[in-house]
């Protein structure tokens, strides 16, 4: 395959690493900076030229798209996503990662596990806000941190609210995160590619620092993980839509707490620790998915007028309940059910033969109108209406000259 490193640092142990994988194994590939791309939207087809010229083409491309040019990096990947060019990590994958709240918020959405959390902005709000995910002492984290810099353990409620009003007095939002005491100063790093953990690794960070990351001096070490382990790193990867990516996790007493999910994860320190091929692991998974590009399924699935992608709920005491999905008269409807969740469970492409349980979620293609009569919801679609005469809004009168008032 072909295949473009979109990465503006090409001598980083990362990119030099990736690079050296593809072409030990046959691929062609370039490093491409970023910041070089413009997108072209005159023609009749999305287009992108690179240094002032037309780019070729290319079967695939890894994003390592840098913190500081995430709006512009990630329209580049979208051009790409919309040219049929596979990529492992989306754009709105990208952005979903790199926005904490953002991240935390869709994560929670889907039962995963995590630190309490809370976001606020307002001064009354700070202390009901530390009290909702424990009490002092508590993580302040800057929205737009990275590696560990922007986090700060305040060991008091009156410091944490001091630093917090501080923080906030400069523009900064920043998230307020329940302090895991049975993990200080350690937690798991797991590089996901695919749908599996390919390595992974614990780090423990130096002294009385409470930050583990590797570029503050924390000290690595390979682990096995638990299947729980494994679990909640795959999940938490695929629903942020990304298929590369390092998930930092947290060891709760009550299992796995997922810190992080990010999408252009660094491969020094996993490789050093367990001694494994993850960059060839990533090579190998890209060449593997090629002929499958990823694509915009709302994007596609939404096009025709009065179809569309919706999630329908079985609420408790409806009629279909206990029935299976053929006997529910669902699919009679010009409706396919793409999905069921189920809790935790994701059951693709579900049977006919599947019974349907209370709180089972379908994610279902069909006709807008015939999903919406199935929700408890009903309402019939308001016409629009004329407007009445004399509906112009009063003219407001004109300011009095300072030198008359």
């Amino acid at each position: 395959m072909k295949l473009a490193i979109l990465s503006r640092a090409p001598h980083s142990y990362s990119t030099s690493r990736l690079r050296a994988a593809a072409e030990q194994r046959g691929h062609r590939v370039k490093v491409l900076n970023t910041l070089r791309f413009a997108i072209d939207l005159t023609g009749p087809e999305p287009d992108l030229d690179f240094r002032g010229r037309p780019l070729s083409t290319y079967d695939a491309i890894l994003p390592r798209i840098g913190n500081s040019i995430t709006y512009f990096g990630t329209a580049v990947v979208r051009q790409f996503e919309q040219m049929d060019v596979f990529t492992p990590n989306t754009a709105n994958g990208i952005m979903n990662a790199r926005d904490k709240l953002r991240a935390t918020q869709i994560l929670s959405r889907h039962g995963i596990g995590m630190p309490a959390t809370a976001f606020v902005r307002n001064r009354a709000d700070v202390r009901p806000a530390i009290e909702r995910v424990g009490g002092a002492p508590v993580v302040i984290k800057l929205l737009e941190g990275t590696q560990g810099i922007g986090v700060i353990l305040a060991p008091q409620a009156k410091v944490a609210e001091a630093i917090i009003e501080t923080l906030h007095s400069t523009n900064q939002n920043v998230l307020i995160q329940q302090f895991i005491a049975e993990s200080r100063g350690r937690d798991i790093r797991a590089l996901v590619v695919g749908d599996r953990v390919v390595a992974a690794m614990r780090r423990q960070a130096e002294g009385d620092e409470f930050r583990s990351n590797v570029h503050r001096g924390g000290r690595v070490e390979p682990v096995t993980l638990s299947p729980e382990y494994e679990r909640a790193a795959v999940r938490s990867a695929q629903i942020m839509g990304l298929r590369v990516a390092g998930v930092d996790m947290l060891e709760g007493n009550d299992g796995p707490l997922v810190m992080e999910v990010n999408s252009s994860p660094g491969l020094q320190g996993i490789e050093t620790a367990t001694g494994l091929d993850v960059a060839g692991a990533i090579i190998d998974y890209i060449a593997h998915e090629v002929a499958f590009p990823d694509i915009d399924v709302r994007q596609r699935l939404a096009v025709s007028t009065g179809y569309g992608v919706a999630e329908l709920v079985v609420h408790a005491g409806a009629d279909i309940v206990g029935k299976t999905l053929g006997e529910s008269g669902i699919l009679d409807r010009d409706i396919t059910v793409l999905t069921l969740n189920r809790g935790t469970t994701v059951i693709p492409n579900p049977r006919p033969k599947q019974e349907l349980q209370a709180e089972d979620r379908l994610l279902c293609f069909g006709k807008m109108d015939e999903m919406r009569s199935m929700t408890p919801r009903r309402r019939r679609r308001a016409s629009v209406r004329r407007l009445p005469k004399n509906s112009a809004p009063a003219q407001s009168p004109a300011p009095v000259p300072a030198a008359e008032a």
